[in-house]
């Protein structure tokens, strides 16, 4: 499905939160406390912008490395981040070394993982002590007005723009996974279970996003 839809996948994102999602994106970079020099990992890359709003916080002394299942969408990364390392990886088996990274992030693709705790497990394993893991998601607002615009945005308006896209399957598949996603709090008590420590998080878009951090804590 991944495969299908890469070639408009950045454009319904831009269509779907009228660009704002370059925002949310910058805002989960920043909260990953990353700087030149620093390596990073951004797992479920897709075509690779948080990879890029990485790269811009590291330099070219450092390194962000992105990883994803679709080699569609991993082609279309290279291309438009030809500085980034963009490769094959599963979420829930990372091929790399524990601690091989000072950050983790992960953008609207934590929801895809078939094992959440496992893939949150994952992220922490490869970070360093003292390293974050940040997560940004898509979560569903509460009360009104919002929730109402919510349901019928993502349950109508998205699945018809699939449609026209000729993708229905993938835009009816996206509020479905968004459902059944945990909500904020529960998310966070996701990523304590992980092993992470001082776990907070961001509401914002009105509490459409939802953007989660955790540290890595020391081992002994």
């Amino acid at each position: 499905m991944f495969d299908r839809i890469a070639g408009g996948y950045d454009r319904m994102n831009s269509v779907m939160t009228a660009g704002m999602h370059h925002r949310w994106r910058a805002r989960a970079a920043d909260l990953a406390r990353v700087g030149p020099g620093d390596r990073v990992l951004d797992v479920a890359t897709g075509t690779g912008d948080l990879a890029v709003e990485l790269e811009r916080r590291v330099g070219p002394g450092g390194e962000v490395v992105g990883t994803d299942f679709s080699e569609t969408m991993l082609e279309l990364a290279r291309r438009k981040a030809p500085g980034i390392r963009f490769e094959p990886g599963n979420a829930l088996e990372l091929p790399y070394a524990d601690g091989e990274f000072t950050a983790a992030t992960v953008g609207f693709g934590a929801r895809n993982f078939s094992d959440l705790p496992r893939g949150l497990s994952e992220m922490a394993r490869v970070t360093r002590p003292g390293g974050r893991v940040v997560v940004l998601e898509i979560t569903t607002p509460q009360r009104p007005p919002l929730s109402v615009f919510f349901s019928m945005w993502f349950d109508r308006v998205v699945p018809a723009m699939g449609r026209l896209a000729g993708s229905p399957d993938a835009y009816e598949y996206l509020p479905s996974s968004v459902r059944r996603f945990p909500g904020p709090h529960e998310l966070a008590g996701e990523l304590a279970g992980a092993g992470l420590e001082h776990v907070t998080y961001v509401l914002t878009a009105g509490g459409i996003i939802a953007i989660h951090a955790g540290t890595v804590p020391a081992r002994p």
